[in-house]
């Protein structure tokens, strides 16, 4: 937290309930609607954390309703089932608080969402955000046992995350950036008519540690590639990445690998192509958010994403399921679903169940192990580090319409081929964490 935090005071009905209506005046009308129908009982609370406003409003607000979906999902089977000592069956409710992309912003937004009576905060979309989140809740947790929180990690792909900075009260459900790499050079390697590669990132821990993952796994799997430049940028400041991008084209370069995300992704992608950069991009987000319609039929073939799921990905429950986000959210620009941020609430209202009950410590044991499975995803978060272990799909840029390729992305026309498929036994990797667990 952002300062001593002091005896907790049971708050009272009338603060706790202005709280949470300040929490969700943000909340679009669609998600006020859905939850008009929530089973009835003391709602479990859950706060997302993460960028409303400012340049990566969209990726936020994408998280928003991929949470919202699957909170609902469980809402209407009749919510968590706990013993009658602890509410008996009880709903999921999603708090939002506005983070504004700033690691400080998101401490503040963190406390409030603890003074709203919230126990689990979700968070993802940078790892900067995440490992101040992550000390926040476990200077918490050691200060106020009573009143402890669990944090649920989506995006934040950082490996130190799971290792180095591992934590009883952090779970992962993300591939981080190693296990998408290794996926990614699975691609690459088979391309022999790659020599020259251009790394260019977002200047923070995230960007810094994919980049250096992709030197270390292009010297293991094809030392014959020439790194022409390895190259940062301030995160979400830069407006307009032409110069960068003849940078890129005039290195000779014939891939880019980047972990670039949201409109640093986007308006990347969009000034190369301008400046007639026609080579391969390696993305770990390249799949959405606007990167495949700014790119266009430069792309086809060229645009390169690893994920955890993709909507092309083969098979019945996994199309069905695709095809039922899109009738939840019509509209083409809301075109963004991501497996994992259901599996991570699927796992979350099962350990509640297992445990039988909401107390975090409780919740965090039950998941150590637990597996889960939705529309033929299954994965297991593994208890030594708390990183979820899945199957990772790697997909390429392609017309949509075609037998591989029947859904596009954002309405643009081009889809996302699934070429290459690893387990979850393959996608793993060793872990550094030595897991300090409460007494």
């Amino acid at each position: 937290m952002t300062h001593p935090t002091p005896t907790p005071k049971t708050p009272s009905r009338r603060w706790l309930l202005g709280g949470l209506l300040a929490a969700c005046a943000a909340w679009p009308a669609w998600a006020q609607a859905a939850t008009a129908a929530e089973p009835k009982g003391e709602p479990i609370r859950l706060a997302l954390v993460e960028s409303l406003s400012g340049p990566f409003a969209n990726t936020g607000e994408a998280v928003f309703r991929n949470l919202a979906w699957a909170v609902e999902r469980v809402n209407a089977r009749g919510g968590v089932a706990l013993p009658a000592a602890q509410g008996g069956q009880r709903p999921l409710q999603l708090l939002r608080f506005d983070s504004k992309g700033q690691s400080d912003e998101a401490l503040a937004a963190l406390q409030s969402a603890r003074d709203a009576g919230a126990q689990y905060v979700l968070q993802g979309n940078s790892s900067a955000t995440a490992e101040a989140i992550l000390n926040a809740v476990e200077k918490n947790n050691q200060r106020t046992p009573q009143q402890r929180m669990l944090f649920l990690n989506y995006s934040a792909v950082d490996p130190a995350l799971t290792n180095e900075k591992c934590s009883f009260w952090h779970f992962r459900f993300d591939a981080h950036a190693d296990m998408r790499m290794n996926a990614l050079m699975e691609v690459l390697q088979a391309d022999t008519a790659i020599k020259k590669v251009y790394l260019f990132g977002q200047d923070y821990s995230f960007g810094h540690a994919v980049l250096r993952e992709a030197r270390r796994q292009l010297g293991q799997r094809r030392p014959d590639i020439e790194i022409v430049a390895e190259e940062y940028h301030p995160v979400g400041r830069i407006k307009d990445f032409a110069p960068y991008g003849a940078k890129i084209k005039a290195s000779g370069a014939q891939a880019v690998i980047t972990g670039n995300w949201g409109n640093d992704l986007t308006l990347f992608i969009k000034a190369a192509g301008e400046v007639g950069f026609d080579g391969s991009f390696y993305t770990f987000y390249g799949n959405a958010l606007g990167a495949p319609a700014a790119i266009g039929d430069a792309g086809i073939g060229k645009v390169i994403a690893v994920a955890d799921w993709l909507p092309n990905k083969p098979g019945q429950a996994s199309r069905a399921f695709y095809q039922s986000f899109r009738e939840r959210f019509p509209k083409p620009a809301d075109d963004y679903v991501h497996m994992r941020m259901q599996l991570l609430i699927e796992a979350l209202a099962a350990a509640m169940e297992k445990a039988g009950s909401t107390e975090p410590a409780a919740v965090a044991q039950a998941l150590e192990g637990l597996q889960v499975e939705l529309a033929g995803q299954a994965g297991q978060m593994r208890a030594a580090d708390h990183q979820f272990q899945q199957p990772l799909v790697v997909g390429r840029m392609q017309k949509a319409g075609s037998e591989a390729v029947p859904f596009d992305v954002e309405g643009s026309g081009y889809g996302f081929e699934v070429v290459r498929t690893l387990t979850p036994e393959q996608a793993q990797m060793p872990h550094r964490c030595s897991m300090q667990r409460p007494q």
